[in-house]
């Protein structure tokens, strides 16, 4: 992996084999309570969930309160708010920047061409096109001369390798400038490899570990499990998402019956 003492933020920390959650649930409540479990990152999914801007924003804003709420617990380290936009589209990537969040996930990068596109996305003139507005981001633009000095250095790039093409370009793609870091789908890279949900199969441990040694960037996953989060360790990956906020209630729900239902046996 490079080493690029320019940046700081969630793009430093990304660096450092960190750990987050996943929110599939469009709530601030939720958001703010993964948070101050002193994750690393908390990813806000636009994709597959009924989230807009206007509730991204209310989540990234509970992320926020909850870094105040541990402020000095930590020192300089918080929790970053990443969002997964539903497509590697510029409008879809400038909107939920302007909402303040710490980093940006994309999914479907498939080839350079759109690894670029989506770093300039991200990034203020003269690295990238993103455009320019005092949104929440700059404190509705009360600060916004030093939000667009820091935002480039801060604000983390996440393209998800999620289809054979992506593997077999993982290396330029991972070389992308201003790229931070690479996330493996492994529920859709293994269905594009005709092997769904088998990831201990060889034709998907074998894209996997491909991935691993080309990229320059940190390469990480998402883990639905404690055995999954195992199993990614041993694969070797750089960081994970242990875990996602609608698992972690049906788990302890269903804890809870189970263990109701076994003392009313005893």
């Amino acid at each position: 992996m490079t080493d690029d003492p320019g940046v700081a933020g969630l793009r430093s920390t990304l660096r450092e084999n960190p750990a987050g959650h996943w929110l599939s649930t469009p709530s601030p409540g939720i958001a703010e309570q993964l948070a101050l479990t002193d994750a690393d990152f908390v990813v806000i999914d636009t994709e597959h969930a009924p989230t807009d801007t206007e509730s991204v924003e209310a989540a990234v804003r509970a992320v926020d309160a909850a870094n105040a709420h541990g402020e000095g617990s930590r020192g300089e380290r918080e929790t970053g708010a990443v969002v997964r936009v539903a497509w590697n589209d510029h409008v879809r990537i400038k909107r939920v920047l302007d909402t303040g969040a710490a980093g940006v996930m994309a999914p479907q990068v498939n080839t350079v061409q759109q690894a670029e596109a989506f770093v300039e996305a991200a990034r203020y003139p003269p690295e990238g096109r993103r455009g320019v507005a005092g949104t929440r981001a700059s404190g509705y633009g009360r600060d916004l001369d030093d939000y667009y000095d820091r935002a480039n250095d801060r604000i983390a790039t996440i393209a998800q390798i999620e289809t054979e093409t992506a593997v077999e370009n993982a290396a330029d793609i991972a070389a992308v400038d201003g790229l931070d870091a690479l996330l493996v789908g492994p529920a859709d890279l293994s269905a594009d490899l005709g092997v769904f949900g088998e990831y201990e199969s060889d034709r998907f441990l074998g894209a996997v570990e491909a991935v691993l040694a080309d990229s320059e960037v940190p390469v990480g996953t998402l883990a639905t499990s404690s055995a999954e989060i195992d199993h990614w360790a041993s694969v070797g990956y750089d960081y994970q998402i242990v875990g996602v906020d609608a698992g972690y209630v049906a788990a302890g729900a269903e804890a809870a019956l189970e263990r109701y239902a076994a003392a009313e046996e005893e």
